[in-house]
């Protein structure tokens, strides 16, 4: 007897499409954290490697954590269309590779992105029906400070510059499909990890969906 392939309709799976997750927040809502909340509870989804021309922090790897070039290679990448999406954060270039994306989009891998709303808009304005906009607000302004000035790593004019851009920054409120109030992480966790299951089974996503409906429509015997 000849061997085949399980049918999805026999196993209850479905071919899908990736979809590009963005996370953005003001310096100190909380987007990192709950990122990192993500990927260590998904194993769906991973995260994106961007290009910086900053220097590596402490602890960071090439390749995993970013890929870290020159300025010069960075603009010669931009010149040669190899970004999605790119912009300029505090002196510092980053940047989304997009052959790597594009690839595993069409595999079904979901991406995680940490960005800002200027990258989020640029990969909106690309690959919109890729793209799951969630926008991270802290439960007040005065919150918002006692997390930075709780970190203990910058000085008070540095705060001070975070503040002013947060402030910018929340005023793009309205350009995301979701937005969440992070006035505590579980929570918020939860209502994140709610908002990715319920777009993965989004139907324009599920492109193994047209066979599987015919199969089931199959006459019996």
């Amino acid at each position: 007897m000849v061997q085949t392939d399980p049918s999805p309709a026999s196993t209850g799976t479905l071919s899908r499409r990736g979809l590009m997750f963005i996370m953005s927040s003001p310096s100190g809502a909380g987007k990192t954290t709950i990122s990192r909340m993500m990927l260590e509870h998904d194993p769906h989804i991973c995260n994106s490697v961007s290009c910086t021309t900053r220097p590596p922090r402490p602890g960071e790897v090439d390749g995993k954590d970013y890929h870290f070039v020159t300025q010069e290679q960075f603009d010669r990448m931009a010149e040669d269309g190899d970004f999605l999406e790119w912009a300029t954060v505090f002196g510092h270039s980053y940047a989304t590779p997009k052959a790597q994306v594009k690839a595993g989009l069409k595999d079904g891998q979901d991406y995680l992105f940490d960005i800002d709303w200027q990258g989020t808009q640029q990969l909106y304005q690309k690959l919109e029906r890729d793209v799951v906009r969630v926008f991270l607000l802290p439960p007040s302004i005065e919150e918002l400070r006692r997390r930075l000035t709780g970190r203990g790593t910058d000085s008070a004019e540095v705060i001070a510059g975070r503040m002013e851009r947060a402030r910018s920054e929340i005023s793009h409120w309205d350009g995301y499909d979701y937005v969440v109030v992070n006035d505590d992480i579980t929570s918020c966790f939860e209502q994140v990890k709610k908002i990715l299951a319920a777009e993965r089974l989004r139907r324009a996503r599920q492109t193994g969906l047209i066979g599987f409906v015919r199969e089931l429509m199959q006459p019996g015997d």
